[in-house]
Order: C-alpha cells, then sequence, then structure tokens
C-alpha cells in the first residue's frame, strides 16, 4: 500500500498532517477551533526521590472539552468547530491544542528542583473520519495504513534533536476522560527516555549483553510454545496475556522478530502486526458486548542516535475501567508502593479472550 501525505499548517500555526491510501486532494483547507488555546510553555521538575522528570502543563486546564463526573457523560462547546478539515483522507495528524510538551518551551520557574523547558511535542492522530467507529472496528487496510502514520511518526519526530523517545498511545472511553469525539490516539515525543521504558531497554540490554539474543523476543518463544496465554498468533506477530501480567486483560502484542521500532517492520510484519491488533481490539469489545475502555501503549526503542539491537517494539494494553464484578481498580499497594496485586491469572482471562466471537474485517482497500 502506498502512503499518501500532505503537510499543512493551521491558521493558529500548529502543523497538521494528512494521510491517505489515495492521493489527498490539493484543495483541502485547514481548520481551527476559534479562540485562543493560550500560550503552552509547559515545564519539567526533577523528582529527587524517584529520580524522574515530571511534567508541569497548567495551560490544560483551558481545554475546551474536559471529562465530568459522570464517566458516561462529556460536556461539549457547539461554538468549536471541528479540527478536521472537510476533504477525502483516512488519517489526520495534528499538533495538540493544549501540549504537555512543545518545542518552543522556555524559561522555566526557579524553584527548589531543577527544571527544563519541557521540548518535545504533542501530537492527536485522528484514525478516521467517522466519529461513532473505534480503532478495533477498523477494516485491515485501514489498520495497516494507521501502522504506517505511527511508523511515519516515529522516524520524523525522532529525527528533531528536542526529542529521545516517541511514544503513540491511545486512551479509549470517557472513562479514562478522553476528550475529543472521534476515535483517535496521541503521540507524545518526549526529550527523554521516560522512566519505565529505561526499566524496560535496562533489562533488555543486560539480557543481550549475556546472552546474545532479544529478552523479549526468547520470552515470546517460550510463550508461544507453552501455549496457555496465546491469544491471536501469527507467522509475524503474536497477541498474548503474558505470564507475569498486572492486570487482567493485559495483551501484549508484538511482533515475532525482534525489531526495534515500528519504523523497522517489514511490509508482511506492518500487515500481521495491524491484523492482530484489530484482532485483540474487537474480542475486547465482545467480552461484554459494550466498548471496552483502556490504555494503549507503544513500547519502542529510543531515537537518540544510539543503535538498540536490545528493544523490542511491543503494545501493551490495560483495561482502564472498572468493569462489574470482573476487573480491579489500582489502590493503596498499586499507586502507593508499586506492587501489583493481581486476582485473576493470566491463563483464564486469556482463555476468555481466545474464545470471544468476533465477525472477520474486511480486508483490501476500497
Amino acid at each position: 500500500m502506498t502512503l499518501h501525505v500532505r503537510r499543512m499548517t493551521k491558521p493558529d500555526g500548529r502543523a497538521l498532517v494528512l494521510y491517505g491510501h489515495a492521493p489527498i486532494d490539493e484543495g483541502i483547507a485547514p481548520v481551527a477551533p476559534l479562540g485562543d488555546g493560550g500560550p503552552p510553555n509547559p515545564h519539567l521538575r526533577w523528582h529527587p526521590l524517584r529520580c524522574e522528570w515530571i511534567a508541569y502543563a497548567g495551560h490544560r486546564q483551558l481545554r475546551t472539552f474536559l471529562p465530568t463526573e459522570d464517566p458516561l457523560a462529556r460536556t461539549v462547546d457547539p461554538e468549536n468547530p471541528t479540527e478536521l478539515p472537510p476533504g477525502e483522507y483516512d488519517v489526520a495528524v495534528f499538533e495538540n491544542r493544549f501540549p504537555t510538551f512543545h518545542g518552543a518551551a522556555h524559561d522555566p520557574p526557579s524553584v527548589m528542583v531543577s527544571t527544563l523547558p519541557a521540548r518535545g511535542t504533542a501530537e492527536v492522530v485522528v484514525f478516521t473520519h467517522d466519529a461513532r467507529g473505534s480503532l478495533g472496528a477498523l477494516p485491515l487496510w485501514h489498520l495497516e495504513l494507521l501502522v504506517d502514520v505511527w511508523a511515519d511518526r516515529t522516524r520524523e519526530l525522532g529525527l528533531r534533536d528536542d526529542v529521545q523517545y516517541v511514544f503513540p498511545f491511545e486512551n479509549r472511553g470517557v472513562e479514562v476522560g478522553v476528550t475529543l469525539h472521534h476515535p483517535h490516539g496521541q503521540i507524545y515525543a518526549y526529550p527523554f527516555v521516560p522512566p519505565l521504558a529505561a526499566r524496560e531497554l535496562a533489562a533488555q540490554r543486560e539480557y543481550w549483553e549475556n546472552h546474545g539474543r532479544g529478552l523479549l523476543e526468547d520470552h515470546l518463544a517460550r510463550e508461544i510454545e507453552d501455549e496457555v496465554r496465546i491469544v491471536h498468533l501469527e507467522e509475524h506477530a503474536v497477541a498474548l496475556i503474558p505470564v507475569f501480567a498486572r492486570y487482567a486483560y493485559e495483551v501484549w502484542i508484538a511482533p515475532r522478530r525482534a525489531a526495534p521500532t515500528l519504523v523497522e517492520l517489514s511490509r508482511e510484519e506492518r500487515r500481521a502486526f495491524a491484523r492482530t491488533l484489530g484482532t485483540v481490539l474487537r474480542k475486547l469489545d465482545a467480552l461484554w458486548g459494550r466498548p471496552f475502555p483502556y490504555v494503549m501503549a507503544f513500547h519502542q526503542a529510543p531515537t537518540d542516535g544510539a543503535p538498540h539491537p536490545e528493544a523490542h517494539l511491543h503494545v501493551e494494553i490495560y483495561p482502564a475501567y472498572r468493569m462489574p464484578g470482573r476487573l480491579k481498580y489500582l489502590a493503596g499497594s498499586e499507586l502507593g508502593a508499586g506492587v501489583f496485586t493481581a486476582d485473576t491469572l493470566p491463563e483464564t482471562k486469556a482463555a476468555e479472550l481466545r474464545g470471544a466471537s468476533i465477525a472477520p474485517v474486511e480486508g483490501e482497500a476500497p
């Protein structure tokens, strides 16, 4: 599939990139919401006990759409037009109007801990024109195109001097505080390697140095041989609930080959990755016959210019809201001590997902 790209600038100066499986009309004009989002100037503060940066972005309190106390309701400002221009294209990516990271961040406040400008960027990725759709419901060609989009954004953002880690993710559901109607995800391009990714990479690097093989690649091979926690398996991709899962329905999706980032995936691997992702998301929705709220996070190699043969691209999906009698909230042990207590077994939940009945998905692009 050829990825067609058109780059534009919104009236308020933010970047907009349109992607499609067909050439994109040159007559499409970018639009922007009414009103001023406020000058974005986020900053970082160093946490001396956790040894990690905390991002502060007070201007995000000016967001038009905010979560309400009722997780199934949201506020709408009818005066604000959509961020999406009319026209024929498949995916839109634009800079967040209220970013947590911004390339022009400057002059952080002077406080008793170290501070830095929160440079980098935050982008919104709108998956489809259909505001009633979802990522998992997209046909295979559209999911494959979206994998190409994530790869293109990883490549482009990773070339920036102020970016060391590109992190695509999706918060799905008003239960998580989602504020944009269209099915969408985000990309945070961090000016540092975030702490969880850094810990994973350190473990993978040590294993690589000791064994000359990838830690996750070896683990996936053992899970495939064991079979009981596999949700979906293909020649080039696998989905599973890992033996060490911290959450019920914590599904990992990975290429079977140890590709460091989305950029390095072959065409066959991208198609298998897309098909596996769609299968898992449809199975999650089929569990209880309702949209399944989740957080989906991409883990890949840093974009710091160094080689990372130890890194193995994968997606981790976590349930984001308590289903009646099924999942548990994060509480004192998890949030306060970082020790997760699992009320269910990975083997049981993997069997439930394998057994979830889903309809076949369309394949080729129109």
